[in-house]
């Protein structure tokens, strides 16, 4: 009886976890996944305004970057988990700048204020010896978090089918998406919904321990002119793969802004898909999720695209 009432005592404990770059595509669909839960939640947000009415009602906020050490030692002060993303960084000097050196800070909070567990958002290929640019810097940056002692998973993830939105006015306007990596090449992609539901389960449950890699594959494997097939049959136009140019690929990087090192980065990264660094994983069960390209497609691009 007395274990019984200890365990119905811990129940009503509430945990605190912190959601880091709560604006983001994953980062927004985690906290809407959590926010209804009885668990206390804070984020850190740069900018406040851009969450909604209810979440500004809901959480604790501590404003600023993620990467500031005083930012991260207020948010992760009494926090038994954390949902950790390193946003987009183009103008870094280096993609271990973007990741590892962001993450520094964190890691000594994690340290000092014992946080428990900490969900990564990471990348398939560790292991496999090949360089991946950002996926190279997300390993080194998993490494750095095990290094804490905490109870970790990092989420692998192949390509994200989000990612598909880039393409959105070349499909519209030529039928036509353009990436640099082989057309026929079968690969994992995955949606974003997927992972975020992935992460929010890691974070509701208060029982896990270890460190471990956790891939999320998506639904199937599917090479980008099996893609264009289905996304010509969701948007009823015609719609071709065309291989793109690294070097132009590169360039429209720096047109943008990036620095040469994440705009090489960027390149490095389709070299390592194109050498089959997301299909080292064996696909389960487990690390399978539901949503389809072809549901995908219908429920996040179509929209997008009839909205132009």
């Amino acid at each position: 009886m007395k274990s019984m009432l200890k365990r119905c005592e811990l129940m009503e404990v509430e945990f605190m976890i912190v959601i880091t770059a709560p604006t983001s595509k994953i980062g927004r669909q985690v906290l809407d996944n959590i926010l209804d839960t009885k668990e206390e939640i804070r984020v850190i947000a740069r900018d406040p305004s851009r969450l909604s009415e209810r979440v500004r009602a809901r959480v604790g906020i501590i404003q600023g970057s993620h990467a500031d050490r005083d930012v991260v030692d207020a948010a992760f002060d009494g926090a038994d988990s954390v949902f950790w993303l390193v946003p987009a960084n183009p103008k870094a000097q280096s993609v271990y700048d973007a990741y590892v050196q962001f993450s520094i800070p964190a890691a000594d909070a994690v340290v000092k204020h014992h946080v428990e567990r900490i969900v990564i958002v990471s990348a398939l290929g560790r292991g496999q010896q090949l360089y991946g640019g950002h996926m190279s810097a997300s390993w080194a940056m998993e490494d750095l978090f095990r290094s804490t002692g905490a109870n970790v998973r990092a989420l692998t993830m192949p390509s994200f089918m989000d990612n598909m939105l880039w393409q959105v006015h070349s499909i519209k306007n030529d039928g036509v998406i353009r990436f640099t990596i082989p057309g026929h090449l079968k690969a994992p992609w995955v949606a974003t919904r997927d992972i975020a539901e992935v992460a929010s389960r890691l974070l509701l449950d208060h029982d896990w321990i270890g460190q471990n890699s956790l891939p999320v594959l998506g639904s199937e494997n599917l090479s980008l002119e099996e893609m264009a097939e289905i996304l010509s049959e969701v948007l009823g136009k015609p719609v071709r793969f065309v291989q793109g140019n690294r070097e132009e690929y590169k360039q429209s990087f720096l047109s943008y802004g990036y620095s040469e090192a994440m705009a090489q980065s960027m390149v490095d990264m389709d070299i390592a898909i194109e050498r089959d660094v997301n299909n080292g994983i064996q696909r389960t069960l487990e690390n399978t999720t539901p949503t389809s390209f072809r549901q995908w497609a219908e429920e996040v691009l179509k929209p997008a695209y009839d909205a132009l």
